[in-house]
């Protein structure tokens, strides 16, 4: 029986020699070239990267020469790519779309088949549902040696790195951060963007080490390649011991940011955030925001300081990218750490993230830490916590009815102001929120909390926690 193929958050994901085999890449690449040869835009060709996991590169090449059987062009990048380097070639080139095989910060046992749309973001949910159904109806996969292709002038090899460099110099102010004499730490994290941030900075004053820069599939020292505070205790150990100024973490694929201030403190996600949307008013951008349901209420409060736009809207940049572009916003993101910026790709890019936040230290002459207390200063103190708690998938259903059926007049000793749904249930109390809501793409229950102490966090995710029985 044929595996289904459901798109999640951000693409398909499986277990590698599961699911996720190269049968199944194979059904996913027939069904894309049917969705192209449907709506017209095959003759445009597809872009196709992928990231540094096991067998990454052969899953990939898989991908080629099922489209290419199919008459469709094909852009095969000959090296692992970060996932929006891979996104800015869609749009360069004007091809239909692109696709990535990359499951980003899962475990090194996953994989996942990302498709990027003809803007360079997430495929939206009216896409991915059609593409879904394309899949499941294709025939046999067609194919062709890639070299066949080659020859028949159906499949070109790329390398996607230069024109991405070129036009990250045109947003960011590479020689403010190359003069301001920083000791950047950069924690690759054995993905894919590894020497992307130290290439673009060589040849001033600040000066770039790289750790875990080799490529590595097993992904040793950490639960999974996401930038968060347990998987980055090395880089959390070396920037204070090393006197850094700063430490900058990429995930997998190098869509999301993590930061860890000259103390060794992790920067949350939330503030994370929030620090880019503030550098970005306070040096006069005008623009709306478009943060998902998650992420820090410190960006409604900017937002109105400012008097700018907010959305919210569910979690996922297949939701917040076509909003993104809708808006023409200045900055979008969600609480995993990945943004998307005005001028550049409605999509993540933990590169072009790190480079904004050295760039405000640089022009301000602010510490990491120091951005921070700033932050709170205009925003006032928030705190917050992330607990994924893992069940066994036969009890999903139990827990959703427990999420969705209960009421809620009180948490942790304190009246619930109101409840929304726009993303499983986001509870708002006066100390701050707290969320629960399932994970796209892993078999875990997500509960957040933001609060104006550390102490209302830990009450209130102990609390949610024991009200779901998880």
């Amino acid at each position: 029986m044929d595996t289904p193929i459901k798109f999640g958050t951000d693409g398909w994901r499986g277990i590698i020699a599961d699911d996720f085999t190269f049968a199944n890449v194979a059904r996913c690449a027939q069904g894309l070239a049917d969705y192209l040869r449907a709506d017209g835009s095959a003759g445009k060709g597809l872009v196709v990267g992928y990231d540094t996991r096991f067998a990454s590169r052969e899953f990939a090449e898989t991908v080629a020469g099922v489209i290419a059987a199919n008459g469709i062009p094909v852009y095969q990048c000959q090296e692992p790519a970060p996932t929006p380097v891979v996104s800015h070639q869609v749009v360069l080139r004007g091809a239909a779309g692109g696709v990535v095989i990359t499951s980003s910060h899962n475990p090194a046992a996953w994989s996942g088949f990302k498709f990027k749309s003809a803007q360079g973001g997430s495929a939206s949910q009216a896409v991915t549902d059609v593409l879904e159904l394309c899949i499941e109806s294709a025939g046999p996969p067609k194919t062709l040696p890639l070299d066949d292709g080659r020859a028949a002038g159906l499949v070109r090899d790329i390398d996607p790195n230069p024109p991405y460099r070129e036009a990250i110099a045109g947003l960011v102010n590479l020689d403010a951060i190359r003069a301001a004499g920083l000791t950047v730490l950069v924690d690759a994290m054995h993905g894919a963007g590894a020497g992307y941030i130290a290439g673009l900075l060589h040849g001033g004053a600040t000066r770039v080490a790289e750790l875990r820069a080799e490529p590595n599939p097993a992904f040793p020292g950490m639960a999974q390649p996401e930038p968060i505070a347990p998987n980055l205790t090395g880089l959390r150990r070396r920037t204070p011991a090393d006197g850094a100024s700063v430490g900058l973490a990429l995930d997998g694929d190098a869509d999301r940011i993590g930061l860890v201030d000259e103390n060794g403190r992790f920067v949350s996600t939330l503030e994370v955030f929030s620090l880019l949307a503030l550098y970005l008013l306070e040096r006069g951008d005008r623009g709306a925001l478009v943060k998902g349901v998650t992420a820090s209420v410190m960006l409604n409060k900017l937002a109105e300081r400012y008097g700018v736009a907010i959305a919210e809207l569910p979690v996922g940049f297949k939701n917040i990218g076509p909003r993104f572009v809708a808006e023409d916003a200045l900055l979008g993101g969600e609480e995993s750490g990945g943004y998307a910026f005005r001028g550049h790709i409605p999509e993540r890019d933990g590169i072009l993230s790190g480079l904004y936040l050295l760039e405000y230290m640089a022009v301000s002459g602010l510490t990491a830490s120091g951005m921070v207390r700033h932050l709170f200063d205009v925003v006032g103190e928030h705190h917050y916590q992330r607990r994924d708690v893992r069940f066994n998938p036969l009890e999903r259903e139990a827990i959703r009815q427990r999420l969705a059926g209960s009421s809620l007049p009180e948490l942790a000793g304190m009246p619930v102001r109101s409840m929304d749904e726009i993303d499983g249930r986001r509870w708002m109390l006066d100390a701050g929120w707290v969320a629960a809501r399932f994970s796209g793409t892993e078999p875990l229950l997500r509960i957040y909390c933001e609060a104006d102490t550390t102490a209302n966090v830990s009450r209130m995710l102990d609390a949610m926690q024991a009200h779901l029985g998880v």
